[in-house]
């Protein structure tokens, strides 16, 4: 199985053949109004500032405002839902990620949205996450977690993102690596979470970078490892996952776009051409840089092919946490 990351490299061929095409007579009309764009992760995290940007460098060349929707919570389930249930008229379109497409339909049962019922628009990057800790906790290595979490088994708590969210997946695979019995604790996005840890309700977590920014400057939080596969230039003294200890995790956090189903497909390859150019622009993937992200886009059929190899990481990643599914009972 290709990684995500090298198949990113295939994929991007394919946004730059997008974005250079000719867009037919309806998409050139569109759109006719503002554009909701229903975001499932807490206003302030990551996602939401950078879609916020994106949104405001669009809106001149859309001709109207993309306007942003929040509905944090439940691993994306309440966003997933409310942009599958949407009208398929062309001004909704929704975020999605690596639990929306391809991890909720694995961990839940009664789901009340299906992936087939959001069209996939276009990946627009992957996360550089880190594993952060608490300085409450006392600890400056992933070692010394792990010591500490194995000499107190079920003592310590963890952020996530709700039940079955690439952070709480996480968790599971480490409490399963670790022999340990780490407490999750939900919460509704990045931001929230970085806030728990600096307050001391939560002591550890593995969340993307740049929801964590602030909070490494405060003092009160501290980075023991990145995802990348070489260091951060926002971290450059912090381990990779590999150098400190924590090879072998197969799940890796991206963000797209998607639609509802039958959302027409001239429009669909119009706002991914758009986002596509904007997220390939050197000054915006500098801010993108800044944020702690690498940027990836796609087009449609791209995005497809991308997502067939994520779900078969997502299927690896939950045999390895030894993971059930479970009845969703809503939020």
């Amino acid at each position: 199985m290709k990684s995500p990351i090298r198949l990113a490299v295939a994929c991007f061929a394919a946004a730059g053949l997008l974005a250079g095409g000719a867009p037919g007579a309806a998409a050139q009309s569109w759109p006719q109004k503002p554009i909701r764009m229903v975001v499932p992760i807490a206003a302030g995290s990551v996602t939401d500032v950078i879609l916020r940007a994106a949104a405001n460098e669009l809106q001149p060349r859309l001709g109207q405002p993309i306007i942003i929707e929040n509905k944090g919570g439940a691993a994306g389930i309440l966003g997933a839902t409310a942009c599958a249930q949407s009208a398929p008229d062309g001004h909704t379109f929704c975020a999605v990620y690596h639990n929306t497409m391809s991890y909720n339909p694995l961990l839940f049962t009664k789901l009340p949205y299906s992936p087939d019922d959001i069209v996939p628009v276009g990946r627009l990057f992957f996360l550089v996450e880190g594993v952060f800790v608490s300085t409450d906790l006392g600890v400056s290595t992933v070692a010394e977690l792990k010591a500490k979490a194995q000499a107190r088994p079920d003592a310590l708590n963890y952020a996530t993102l709700g039940e079955g969210s690439l952070p709480d997946l996480f968790l599971r695979w480490t409490n399963n690596q670790w022999n340990t019995k780490i407490q999750g604790i939900p919460y509704k996005g990045g931001g929230p979470a970085a806030q728990a840890l600096m307050a001391g309700e939560a002591q550890m977590t593995r969340f993307g970078v740049g929801n964590f920014r602030a909070a490494l400057q405060s003092g009160k939080v501290k980075a023991l490892a990145v995802s990348s596969p070489e260091r951060s230039p926002l971290l450059p003294e912090v381990p990779t996952a590999a150098e400190a200890g924590l090879g072998g995790y197969p799940g890796i956090g991206w963000w797209g776009l998607g639609a509802p189903k039958g959302t027409p497909p001239e429009v669909i390859a119009r706002l991914a051409a758009e986002f596509a150019r904007l997220f390939s622009e050197p000054k915006f993937k500098a801010f993108l840089d800044q944020q702690a992200v690498m940027s990836a886009p796609t087009g449609p059929e791209a995005f497809v092919a991308f997502l067939a190899e994520d779900r078969k990481a997502a299927e690896q990643l939950i045999r390895i946490a030894d993971t059930r599914p479970e009845e969703y009972k809503g939020q």
